[in-house]
């Protein structure tokens, strides 16, 4: 006798996709996954499977992931031809739109922190810049053996 609680529960693509469009529509995550009574953890998962692979990725089964290859980058570069979860032509040119606006807030977030890190430089060396040289310790100091 197993205990309902024990089984993990099984979603239908639907669900996930509806869960999905509510998280990039701008919905809280916490939100959601109160509403929807999914773990936080789950709907990370199915909106990074669904970035990387479309709608075909949210049919993704546990584990290990035979056929599918990355590229450098990390990203899924191909599905396997055989695949039942292949993308359908038509909506591959959405899911490289989605890919590309992904990969366009990853640069801006990359962009963000680097001119956080250029303005941190340019203040320490203004205040470095204003100091005397009698402030600054001397660099090194000589023997007193000859």
């Amino acid at each position: 006798m197993s205990e309902a609680g024990n089984s993990p529960r099984q979603f239908s693509r639907e669900f996930k996709e509806s869960a999905v469009r509510r998280l990039e529509s701008g919905e809280a995550l916490a939100v959601v996954s109160r509403q929807l009574g999914v773990a936080r953890k789950l709907l990370y998962q199915w909106r990074a499977a669904c970035r990387a692979f479309g709608a075909a990725g949210l049919n993704r089964k546990r584990g290990r992931k035979v056929g599918w290859k990355k590229d450098a980058a990390g990203r899924a570069a191909s599905a396997p031809s055989s695949s039942p979860d292949a993308v359908a032509d038509a909506a591959r040119p959405a899911n490289e739109l989605a890919r590309a606006e992904a990969r366009i807030a990853d640069l801006e977030r990359l962009v963000g922190r680097q001119q956080t890190d250029l303005h941190f430089f340019r203040e320490a060396l203004r205040l470095w810049d204003a100091t005397t040289p009698n402030d600054v310790a001397p660099a090194s100091t000589r023997s007193s053996k000859n």
